[in-house]
C-alpha cells in the first residue's frame, strides 16, 4: 500500500470514529511518521501531476511518451524522464496486454481504497480435493472495505456462466459493487462475465500479469480459508463441502474477530459503517 493511501486511510479512521492519529496508526500498523509526512513536491510537479492524470483519464490508451508530447504542446518545459517519473508514481502505467475486446475492463485506473461496504469486491479461485481424491474448486469473493466474505461457492468446476450466477446471486443479497478485482483467469476474462459487468455497470479490474499483489486482499483471505477451513477438514461429498463452506462463511462474517477492523467481526464493521452513513 502506498504511503499516501496509508495516510488517507488513517485520516478516514480518525475522522469517522473520532480516535487519535496515534491509535489510527496503531490499528493500521503504520508508522506515525508516515501519517505526519508533508510532501515537498514543487509547484511545477504538482501542476504536471494534475495535468498528466487529466490527460490519462481522457486518453486512456496514451502512454507517457504521447502524454509528454501533449504537455510540450501545452507549454510545459519538461523532459521525458520527469514525465515518466510522475506518471509512474501515480500508477498510470498501461497494462501491457489487456484482455481482448473487454468493454467492462479497466484499462488504466488508480488503485483506490474502498470507502464503504459493497464498493469494491475481489474474487479468486481455490482448489481442494474430496476424501476420495475428486478435485473441487472454490470461488471466493470478499468485500475490500468490511472484509466480509461475499460468497464462498464450491463446485467440481466453474465456467464463466457459473461465475455470473454466483455474482448475480450475491448482488441480490447485497448490492452491486462499483468494481471487482480479479486475475486474468479464463473464467474471468470470458465474454459472459464481461457482458454481465457491462450491463450492470460494474468495472472489472484485472491484475497485471505477474503481479499477485494487485489482488492482495483476496489472496490474504484465501490464506485464511486454507488455514481455518480447508486444511482442518475432510469432505466426503460435494454436498458436505458446500454445507461446511456455508457454515464457515457465516462464522467468519458474524463471529470471527478481525484484527484490522479493531477486533470487530466483518459483519459488525459493515453494520457500523452503514449506521454512520445514514446518520
Amino acid at each position: 500500500m502506498k504511503p499516501a493511501q496509508q495516510r488517507d486511510r488513517a485520516g478516514f479512521l480518525k475522522e469517522t470514529f473520532q480516535i487519535s492519529a496515534r491509535r489510527a496508526c496503531r490499528l493500521l500498523k503504520i508508522n506515525k511518521s508516515t501519517y505526519y509526512y508533508k510532501s515537498t513536491m514543487s509547484a511545477l510537479n504538482v501542476a504536471l501531476t494534475t495535468r498528466i492524470k487529466e490527460i490519462a483519464s481522457v486518453r486512456i490508451r496514451y502512454g507517457y511518451p504521447r502524454i509528454h508530447v501533449l504537455l510540450r504542446r501545452e507549454g510545459f518545459e519538461v523532459n521525458r524522464k520527469r514525465v515518466y517519473r510522475l506518471y509512474a508514481l501515480q500508477g498510470l502505467n498501461l497494462r501491457s496486454k489487456m484482455p481482448h475486446r473487454k468493454r467492462a475492463a479497466v484499462p488504466r485506473a488508480e488503485r483506490i481504497l474502498a470507502t464503504k461496504p459493497n464498493e469494491i469486491w475481489a474474487m479468486d479461485f481455490m482448489h481442494d480435493r474430496l476424501a476420495d481424491g475428486t478435485k473441487i474448486r472454490l470461488l471466493t469473493i470478499v468485500d475490500l472495505y468490511s472484509r466480509e466474505c461475499v460468497a464462498l461457492s464450491v463446485d467440481r468446476s466453474f465456467r464463466s456462466p457459473d461465475v455470473v450466477r454466483v455474482l448475480a446471486h450475491a448482488c441480490k443479497q447485497r448490492a452491486k459493487p462499483k468494481s471487482i478485482r480479479c486475475d486474468n483467469g479464463t473464467e474471468f476474462v470470458a465474454q459472459p462475465v464481461d457482458q454481465w459487468a457491462f450491463w450492470n455497470d460494474v468495472k472489472i479490474d484485472f491484475s497485471r500479469p505477474g503481479k499477485p499483489t494487485d489482488n492482495a486482499f483476496c489472496e490474504s483471505f484465501n490464506g485464511r480459508v486454507r488455514a481455518e477451513f480447508l486444511n482442518p477438514s475432510y469432505f466426503e461429498t460435494l454436498a458436505q463441502a458446500r454445507r461446511s463452506a456455508g457454515i464457515w462463511r457465516h462464522e467468519y462474517n458474524e463471529f470471527r474477530p478481525h484484527s484490522t477492523l479493531g477486533d470487530l467481526t466483518p459483519a459488525a464493521y459493515a453494520r457500523k459503517a452503514h449506521a454512520l452513513t445514514k446518520s
